[in-house]
């Protein structure tokens, strides 16, 4: 199972003080969403070497409209090995699910954002994966925490309606902020999952790591056909 952090700067702890937190907590990896300026700079297999843990360099495309973001897709898609498009508007929502370069619809609750069932069949279609940020179930108190929950069961009767692919994520911006899977698996609950549900959602930015990883390799030529061994032969 993997969780998605913010490493320093935009966070407050390393991507190493991570990775020993995660390591100890039974985590299996890291995405590193700001991986382009964590600082130390990043460095997966150091990490993976120190403590075992998989660290993924991520992007998180943030903009006002679709406009905004659409045109810094393709470059970010070939620098990082997974693609966030953060939503939290009908019209960002509605773009990050019908953009198959993207990996994941970021936080598509927050702001004004709302999804619908357009968006989620939308991710359905194009294999973009849903996020579900339980990072205000987590940390927020009273009237916040209540809208949080009902946004998270609505988005998880849409994803269940129509199959979609999802991610879980607790959102941490610190190591001490960092939630064991099993206490995730609690929060889920409260919205209506069961615990393997959570764990999928979590082992979920995995499996995408790999399969990008593998898309990046030279031998790779499209999903279901590889270079052979005598392809570059004359």
């Amino acid at each position: 199972m993997y969780e998605a952090v913010t490493a320093v700067p935009d966070g407050e702890s390393t991507v190493r003080r991570f990775a020993a937190t995660a390591a100890r907590q039974g985590y299996d990896g890291l995405v590193v969403r700001n991986a382009p300026s964590a600082d130390p700079a990043f460095d997966a297999a150091a990490v993976a070497d120190e403590f075992g843990v998989d660290a993924v360099d991520a992007r998180v495309l943030v903009g006002d409209d679709p406009t905004d973001v659409s045109g810094r897709v393709k470059s970010a898609r070939d620098a990082c090995t997974l693609l966030l498009v953060r939503g939290g508007s009908p019209e960002l929502n509605r773009f990050a699910a019908e953009e198959e370069r993207a990996d994941v619809l970021s936080k598509p609750m927050a702001g004004r954002g709302d999804v619908n069932h357009v968006v989620v069949r939308a991710a359905a279609d194009h294999g973009v994966r849903i996020e579900f940020d339980l990072a205000a179930v987590l940390r927020e108190s009273g009237g916040p925490r209540v809208q949080a929950l009902r946004d998270l069961r609505k988005l998880r009767e849409l994803v269940e309606q129509y199959d979609a692919p999802y991610v879980v994520t607790g959102t941490p911006r610190s190591h001490l902020e960092l939630r064991a899977p099993r206490d995730l698996r609690a929060v889920g609950e409260a919205v209506g999952f069961d615990g393997d549900q959570i764990e999928a959602g979590l082992a979920e930015w995995g499996a995408l790591a790999a399969r990008n990883r593998h898309r990046r390799d030279p031998d790779f030529v499209a999903p279901g056909i590889e270079r052979g061994p005598h392809e570059d032969d004359p």
